[in-house]
């Protein structure tokens, strides 16, 4: 687990405004274009009120800041990415911030080790890639088995990514997926083996930190529009 640093950088423009009293996410700013940010809201990082507020203000930072190229999303829990909430949370809130974060000029990754269920696999289905555990990862939507529809952006990029079929035997059967499963459908770009998963994401973070924001931005913008085109 890479060393988590609250303190501001000076390298971004505007980057001291990161330094925020947050207590379910961390942040580490390890170069001008690269950030990480850690979930750690013990003991199974459940999604609360407290967090949507907290990754708002997180997402709108990330939106503002011209240096920033990458962050990366993991957990400081290895046994839980982001749990579902265990009560009522501000739903439109949410669902915004996951839109916000789809398309923010930056590429968003997340680092999977281990659960990822219900509104946390709604989170990395709104990242742009997906790295996940081999030995350690678990994703799944498992609303309609407690009687809840699945729903909105996330459903809908599930299904773009993994075609109908698989979306919905995930969706209706509701049922977890380990990583090899997850990768065979499309669910998440790769497995990496558990021990080399922080220094492959990080390998890849690094380099994308290095390339021209403006060229990002416009690159993620219009495969957004290409994606939106209908058929025929």
């Amino acid at each position: 687990m890479s060393t988590i640093d609250h303190r501001p950088s000076n390298n971004g423009r505007g980057s001291a405004a990161w330094f925020q009293p947050w207590t379910h996410i961390r942040f580490d700013r390890r170069s001008p274009g690269y950030c990480r940010v850690t979930f750690h809201h013990p003991p199974t990082n459940t999604i609360t009120a407290t967090t949507v507020a907290e990754l708002a203000e997180l997402v709108g930072l990330i939106e503002e800041d011209q240096d920033l190229n990458v962050v990366v999303f993991d957990s400081a829990n290895p046994d839980f990415y982001l749990a579902d909430s265990a009560g009522p949370h501000a739903m439109h809130a949410w669902l915004d911030l996951l839109v916000r974060l789809s398309r923010a000029p930056v590429v968003s990754i997340a680092s999977i080790r281990g659960r990822a269920r219900g509104a946390g696999s709604e989170f990395v289905l709104a990242c742009d890639l997906r790295f996940a555990s081999r030995e350690n990862a678990s994703l799944g939507p498992f609303q309609v088995g407690t009687g809840v529809v699945a729903g909105g952006g996330p459903t809908a990029t599930l299904c773009r990514l993994v075609g109908r079929g698989r979306a919905l035997e995930i969706v209706l059967v509701a049922d977890d997926l380990d990583g090899p499963r997850a990768e065979q459908y499309g669910y998440v770009n790769r497995l990496v083996a558990d021990d080399r998963l922080e220094e492959e994401v990080d390998q890849i973070a690094s380099r994308l930190a290095g390339f021209d924001h403006d060229a990002i931005a416009r690159t993620k913008s219009c495969l957004d529009q290409v994606e939106a085109l209908p058929d025929g």
